[in-house]
């Protein structure tokens, strides 16, 4: 095939692309438009992480004292472990969305628009994150006024809010697929309650890992919370150990695309039933 024939598809190509990320960008821009009429939302969403720093924080100061926490205060070690599980489960109710929107007809008339399926779960996806990281900054905001202190700085800040971001873009796609999937907010809201507690209290977001039983430190390896609360904890020392920063960093990075990519799948399953 001569080079003449080839050369058209690649403007195509990169046509499409762009065509899908205006869409995605249009349908983020709609969602945080709703977000600014409703700010109530967002307050309602840290009620809980504030219960658990602040409340958590200081009735269970003394557990630093323990061999395990070195010399943290259990403050400082709960706030970026709350800045993680905020994350997580405000996460989990991004599919409530899609639900909303098949219940009014928005979903099916966006499904034989021009808007490819994979528009719709990156703006749903991006609208979470930057959720994600006006929710964590506000959470670390209050444990630092509350007491915390950390040496890693602006850096090591960035990273708390990377992973932060990356966590909640893996569970808010599993919330989209399950949407899509079961196509409705009782089931989407049982799942999101069965997965997120468990998956806090086998990780390390409250309590030292030399403290956790061997079976929870045994799940704990394969747990992407923990994954997120460790990189965070670390990133945020003086002389942080970089190497398994990053390497949590990108564990969280994979599973993000394979959350996004079966979320995207999941749109198969919905127009089969319907």
């Amino acid at each position: 095939m001569s080079a003449t024939t080839l050369a058209p598809v690649a403007p195509a190509a990169e046509s499409r692309r762009f065509t899908s990320l205006r869409h995605a960008g249009y349908l983020t821009g709609r969602s945080l438009r709703i977000l600014r009429r409703e700010p109530v939302y967002l307050a309602f969403t840290l009620i809980q992480p504030m219960v658990w720093l602040l409340l958590f924080g200081a009735l269970f100061e003394r557990v630093a004292e323990l061999p395990g926490f070195g010399s943290t205060s259990y403050l400082e070690y709960l706030t970026p472990g709350v800045v993680v599980m905020t994350a997580m489960m405000s996460a989990g109710w991004a599919g409530t969305g899609f639900i909303d929107d098949m219940n009014r007809g928005v979903m099916d008339r966006n499904l034989t628009s021009p808007v490819s399926r994979g528009a719709l779960i990156t703006g749903a996806l991006t609208y979470q994150a930057v959720v994600t990281v006006v929710q964590s900054l506000i959470v670390f905001g209050v444990g630092v006024a509350a007491g915390a202190r950390y040496d890693g700085g602006v850096t090591g800040v960035l990273v708390v809010l990377l992973c932060a971001v990356l966590l909640a873009v893996i569970f808010a796609a599993l919330s989209c697929a399950v949407a899509l999937m079961l196509r409705s907010q009782e089931s989407l809201i049982g799942v999101s309650q069965f997965l997120t507690l468990p998956l806090a209290f086998t990780s390390t977001v409250m309590m030292a890992p030399a403290l956790l039983p061997d079976w929870v430190g045994t799940i704990a390896r394969y747990n992407p919370v923990d994954w997120a609360a460790r990189a965070s904890r670390e990133a945020l020392l003086g002389h942080p150990d970089w190497s398994a920063v990053l390497g949590r960093a990108g564990l969280l990075f994979a599973l993000m695309l394979v959350m996004a990519w079966l979320a995207t799948r999941a749109f198969r399953a919905y127009q089969r039933s319907v």
